[in-house]
């Protein structure tokens, strides 16, 4: 078992008032421009996506992503390209990938308006569409958000190193939602409900220079609803942790500091096609004053396995091999169990079933310490 602790130093959440103020955001409220475009995606190293996750009433599962670039190899100019991933209770899964040339790509500054191809993720803040369709697969989703827009802070991470600081940058739009979906496979139309969630990042270095690793994961758990990362920065940013928890109930929110929270590893084993460590446990314990959370993440199931040097352009896998780059990402499905306690006693428990989790793994395999 391996523990750790929301400890900063070279890694730190941007939350001072001039932070506030030399990013234009308000410490109150957010605001629609933050969903909006907010990179140069021609720069080199620049990178953004907008992403929404829904269960749905009827067992499947729906990821769909829009990026500017891949966000693991971001020294292209303007390469965008749309995601779908669709998991379907009778256990067939499907991931499809259309990638775009880059004039079939637009985004408003203003507000989430993001266009590639005939591809559009759209909304203001509290209602959201997202309508995608690549080769036999289409869907077409309305969410609604039920918690308010929502970002740590300032939502900017830093990474100081030899006096620069580097960013990676959050805006959870909607928090927890009422999603309205229907998806087709080879002409096959469902209409379905379910629970869904969007968020919005960005950079202006490549993920893999800033952060060895994440454990990301969201889900409605009786009357809560959550959202929990731990990133564990790359070695030149000393592999220091930095944790982030948005946690409401009833859309309130309840606790969302992450300086509060420490981060528990359990039953750590290699995923044999990817290599990588992967724990099939995961608990987050927030502790303020009286009041204290633990959440666990406990694996049943990995829903997606990508290794990124499968998805390079084939004139890149040479060079990528020769670096050792082994990045990859995996998306898991199980139990989340929530309990709060007040005073040490326990006076709530809520268990999902159905909750999705992640782990990017960009950095060179580091073997758990035994």
């Amino acid at each position: 078992m391996t523990t750790t602790s929301a400890g900063q130093k070279r890694v730190r959440l941007a939350a001072d008032p001039a932070d506030f103020a030399r990013l234009g955001l308000n410490p109150l409220s957010t605001a629609q421009f933050e969903d909006g475009l907010r990179t140069d995606p021609n720069r080199r190293g620049s990178y953004e996506w907008w992403y929404f996750d829904a269960s749905l009433d009827d067992g499947a599962k729906l990821v769909v992503g829009f990026y500017t670039k891949n966000p693991a190899t971001p020294g292209t100019r303007l390469a965008p390209f749309v995601n779908i991933n669709l998991d379907l209770p009778d256990g067939r899964s499907f991931e499809r990938t259309f990638a775009a040339d880059p004039e079939q790509f637009s985004a408003s500054t203003d507000g989430c308006d993001v266009r590639i191809g005939d591809n559009r993720f759209s909304g203001d803040l509290q209602t959201y569409r997202v309508s995608a369709s690549v080769e036999n697969i289409t869907v077409n989703v309305t969410l609604s958000g039920t918690v308010p827009a929502w970002r740590p802070a300032t939502g900017y991470e830093m990474f100081a190193r030899n006096g620069v600081e580097k960013t990676f940058a959050w805006f959870v739009a909607v928090p927890n939602g009422r999603v309205d979906a229907e998806y087709s496979v080879d002409g096959q139309v469902v209409k379905t409900t379910g629970v869904g969630y969007h968020d919005h990042n960005w950079g202006d270095a490549p993920l893999r220079e800033l952060m060895h690793n994440w454990y990301w994961g969201r889900a409605q758990v009786g009357p809560y609803s959550l959202i929990a990362a731990h990133i564990t920065a790359e070695k030149a940013y000393g592999y220091e942790p930095l944790t982030t928890l948005h946690l409401a109930r009833d859309g309130v929110v309840v606790a969302d500091d992450g300086t509060k929270v420490a981060v528990t590893t359990d039953r750590i084993g290699i995923d044999a096609p990817t290599g990588k460590p992967v724990a099939d446990i995961l608990t987050y314990d927030y502790r303020a004053g009286p009041d204290r959370f633990t959440i666990t993440f406990e694996r049943e199931e990995t829903l997606l396995r990508t290794r990124f040097i499968d998805v390079v352009p084939p004139a890149a896998k040479l060079l990528a091999r020769v670096m050792r780059f082994d990045a990859a990402y995996l998306r898991f499905t199980g139990t989340l169990a929530l309990r709060r306690y007040l005073d040490d006693v326990l006076v709530e428990e809520y268990t999902e079933t159905k909750a999705l989790w992640e782990l990017m793994y960009l950095g060179k395999t580091r073997l758990p310490v035994t």
